[in-house]
């Protein structure tokens, strides 16, 4: 593994760390506990998992990577674990309305 996609790992975890931590919803959630008389420790894992493109495929996966559905199929679990750390995959339908007006 390289320096450089050491370093891109290390932000993708950083962004997730940041996504969560600025969570107007989570922060909601954890207030709401702390009222009823606890403290909050959360703790979270996030696996990244990496398949390396052959020369080959990588050509003809570019269009496709950006479908996630082809290459990557999520399950609702999946989608329902990066909506709630405000990740949006394009392509993926999750039934709401275009317009969210819980957001932001």
């Amino acid at each position: 593994m390289t320096s450089r996609l050491k370093e891109l790992i290390q932000q993708l975890g950083e962004a997730i760390h940041e996504s969560v931590i600025e969570s107007e919803q989570i922060a909601g959630v954890v207030q709401d506990i702390r009222k009823h008389g606890f403290d909050v420790l959360l703790m979270l894992e996030a696996t990244i998992g990496l398949n390396e493109v052959g020369a080959k495929n990588a050509e003809s996966t570019d269009g496709a990577a950006e479908s996630a559905g082809e290459s990557a199929p999520f399950t609702p679990n999946d989608l329902s674990f990066l909506k709630s750390l405000r990740i949006s995959v394009e392509g993926e339908n999750d039934d709401e309305p275009a317009s969210d007006s819980t957001s932001e």
